[in-house]
């Protein structure tokens, strides 16, 4: 089974690596080799068992290979037609989710029954969102309206839909993944006036769903304005989407992400309370005793309250493997017979896989599945039952040094007082805030919601304490994926039981990972990268020893930022530790929104920008305007100002997108020209500024299309002057604004520009650099460079 399992989860895995997903004919293979290994099942010879476990194993990873990319075409199949996007359809469906409301609205999955628009085709899976209007007179009265969708509701609703897509960043989150993991196979927005259609819609999904709804507006209501009541949800229902971003970053600074939301550490905690339970009340009333044995019936009741709770809590891959396990231990305490902790390991990690195929590209799968077979290892073949404190202490080494790979691997830091954060906030949160948070919201109990909110509260404190500490993470590049393996051999070899002769030598594994350095331009040349915020702007410029952050992309709701999102997660991956530079263009929340969480989470040596001067800067980070004149040098690459003039902040009837900093980056290789959102206005002022011998200052090898291809921008003159051989569109995905016009793209195509799209292409990286003695501009497009069969290709 052992084998098995692991097999069918490597051809899992392997099959979601494809850009393509291939065809099913291929499926055959299996046939022949099942063949070989049942015709060697009654041969005797050497190395029979050896050779037969050789075949098991293909035939598994075969098997999960190809059983991913049969659901996987299944669930691609249904999909929204490209001439369909963004056209009014009319619908009649089921709320089939617990609405998540934010400032702008409500989002919710809708469960497509018919479609009444002629001709329209619509995936059954669908998420909907409501937007709220822009008059805050009636915000009150919008808010009980976007409470009057609930799950199990039959709705006839006109929506406007797109395919799934998504921002595409090295470093970054694949949501399009997540979306085809979660079966939304469409999204967009409720236009007009919905109608509620009459009736319940009584399924079992809609019941779990309204269950899940109650509870959240009964902590919402009894934890009102409470700071971390978003955290309670967490633990309750596996909600985490109402938890700020700066508790997020504290929570994973002090190594306890894994406690703040519903995790296997409760599920079997609140399991054990109830074999307790179940076993008290058993033994005081012979006669259950009589007729069912105690330990049975407890581990019935254990599994069906994991069961309950997992349900609740939304079904997470770490609920999914503790119920699983616990089922399995069941049977086997039920029919007698024993398992070893591997084979029942195996066995929920092939029903994880087997369910859902794309749980192999989830972080919590590796860290679920790596902590429990890591302490099994770790913890497992003893002589002696060694005192608590000390099985306490080695799983907290077990759990620290050997999830350390995973954890650079998937997320480029780890925290170094997560072994004091645990052993304070496990008991605490595990043993006190859950049961009482859960108490208290399913039963009428508002002590008990306080209590464990209080509870909460102190425990966070302690952690804000801690992270204060000088040396609380260890934070680096992304790992190249190789030093992965050598990392695990040194881990596991540093877990052998004591005794063990040099255990030590495992330090050795983990070097690669934590000192091998991601390359860096060398000097006189430059790596550029145009990252795909969606609407707005982000740029990162690294020379050979520093960087700079032109803009920082859009601010999307009080939870999210394309700072935090994006923008930090790709510098901490290309290793930056520090910016050199950060300018801001000017006040539009596409260019300025994100800006406040790079300055929190990224030292950043000055800040540059057009903003008005009673912008704050939560920072001690230097300030300045930008304005035309300034020039510096990095490492042989020269920087330029261009735009605006010191004159043009004394006019307030100039608009901000005319402020816009425009800066001129050039290295030996080639040049680059960064615009902002300049209109015609600052265009005209900049041919009027550098004109005669000076007219090539604007001349570039590269430009980032001013205005995102807006129609008063990119004028004629403008573009002729810079005459770019690449022109990059920084623009999102059939964005309101019908973003680039189609006559200023074919501007830039009428002087034989190469065009590329954030939309498109996703992150676009230009490396200036010498190679054999001559200038090249190497480009490379990251949802191409990265293509999985999932992905939008246009």
């Amino acid at each position: 089974m052992v084998v098995f399992a692991l097999g069918f989860v490597l051809g899992a895995f392997c099959l979601q690596q494809m850009p393509v997903l291939p065809d099913l004919i291929w499926s055959l293979l299996i046939l022949p080799f099942a063949c070989i290994n049942i015709y060697l099942r009654n041969a005797q010879f050497r190395y029979i068992a050896e050779i037969r476990q050789s075949f098991w194993l293909l035939i598994a990873v075969l098997l999960g290979f190809f059983w991913a990319a049969a659901v996987a075409s299944l669930r691609l199949a249904d999909a929204l037609p490209a001439e369909w996007q963004n056209k009014p359809i009319e619908l009649v469906g089921v709320v089939a989710s617990v609405p998540t409301l934010t400032e702008q609205g409500a989002r919710f999955n809708f469960t497509v029954e018919r479609v009444i628009t002629k001709n329209a085709v619509v995936p059954k899976h669908i998420s909907l969102s409501v937007y709220r209007k822009r008059d805050y007179l009636t915000q009150m009265q919008e808010d009980d309206q976007l409470l009057d969708y609930q799950p199990g509701q039959r709705w006839q609703l006109t929506a406007k839909l797109k395919r799934p897509h998504s921002a595409q960043n090295p470093h970054g989150f694949d949501f399009e993944s997540w979306l085809l993991a979660e079966n939304i196979r469409a999204n967009g927005s409720v236009k007009g006036k919905p109608a509620m259609l009459e009736g319940f819609v009584w399924q079992p999904q809609y019941v779990v769903e309204c269950i899940r709804q109650l509870v959240k507006l009964r902590i919402a209501n009894v934890l009102a304005d409470k700071q971390y009541s978003g955290v309670i949800q967490a633990l309750v229902m596996g909600d985490d989407s109402q938890i700020a971003v700066q508790d997020w970053q504290l929570f994973l600074r002090t190594g306890i992400t894994h406690l703040m939301s519903i995790s296997g550490l409760h599920i079997t905690m609140l399991s054990g309370l109830m074999f307790a339970l179940v076993s008290f009340v058993w033994r005081c009333i012979p006669h259950f005793a009589n007729q069912i044995p105690t330990r049975k019936a407890a581990t019935f009741a254990a599994v069906i309250t994991a069961l309950v709770y997992g349900l609740i809590a939304g079904f997470s891959v770490p609920t999914q493997r503790t119920l699983y396990m616990l089922m399995v231990f069941g049977a086997a305490l039920w029919s007698g017979r024993r398992f070893v902790i591997a084979q029942v390991l195996a066995f929920a990690l092939f029903i994880v896989v087997l369910i859902d195929p794309w749980a192999v590209i989830a972080a919590g799968f590796w860290l679920s599945f790596g902590a429990v077979a890591l302490l099994s290892f770790a913890m497992g073949a003893r002589v002696a039952q060694p005192h608590w404190l000390k099985i306490a202490l080695r799983t907290q080494w077990a759990v620290t040094i050997g999830m350390l790979p995973l954890l650079l691997i998937l997320f480029h830091q780890a925290s170094i007082i997560s072994p004091l954060a645990n052993a304070v906030a496990i008991p605490i949160i595990s043993f006190f805030v859950t049961p009482l948070a859960l108490l208290g919201s399913f039963l009428p109990i508002d002590w008990s919601l306080h209590l464990a909110y209080y509870l909460l509260h102190y425990c966070v404190v302690f952690l804000q304490w801690l992270n204060q500490l000088p040396v609380a993470v260890w934070q680096q590049h992304a790992p190249v994926l190789w030093t992965l393996a050598p990392a695990l051999i040194g881990v596991v070899w540093m877990l052998l039981p004591r005794g063990w002769p040099m255990r030590w030598l495992g330090v050795f594994g983990l070097l690669p990972m934590l000192f091998l350095q991601p390359d860096r331009p060398m000097p006189g040349d430059m790596k550029v990268t145009v990252l795909d915020v969606g609407q707005g702007l982000s740029v990162v410029v690294q020379t050979a020893q520093h960087t700079l952050l032109y803009d920082a992309g859009a601010k999307f709701n009080q939870q999210s930022d394309a700072g935090s999102r994006i923008v930090v997660p790709f510098l901490q991956g290309e290793g930056v530790q520090k910016l050199d530079g950060f300018i801001v263009t000017h006040d539009d929340n596409d260019h300025s929104g994100g800006m406040f969480s790079v300055l929190a989470l990224m030292p950043v040596g000055w800040f540059a920008s057009s903003m008005p001067d009673t912008t704050l800067i939560p920072t001690n980070t230097e300030q300045m305007k930008c304005y035309a004149g300034q020039i510096w040098q990095w490492d042989g690459v020269d920087f330029e100002v261009l735009h605006p003039s010191l004159q043009d902040y004394e006019y307030s009837e100039i608009k901000d997108n005319d402020c816009s900093c425009v800066l001129k980056v050039t290295s030996a290789s080639g040049s680059l020209l960064l615009t902002g959102d300049i209109e015609r206005r600052a265009e005209s002022a900049l041919l009027a500024t550098y004109q005669g011998q000076d007219s090539a200052i604007l001349k570039s090898d590269v430009i980032v299309v001013p205005h995102h291809g807006s129609k008063t921008s990119s004028t004629p003159d403008f573009i002729q002057a810079v005459a770019p051989s690449i022109a990059i569109f920084t623009v999102g995905y059939l964005n309101r604004f019908r973003h680039p016009r189609s006559e200023v793209v074919s501007r830039y195509l009428a002087i034989d520009t190469k065009v590329m799209r954030s939309d498109y292409h996703g992150a676009v990286t230009l490396s200036f650099h010498k190679k054999q003695s001559s200038p090249q501009i190497e480009v490379a497009a990251w949802r191409y460079q990265q293509k999985r069969y999932w992905h939008a290709v246009f």
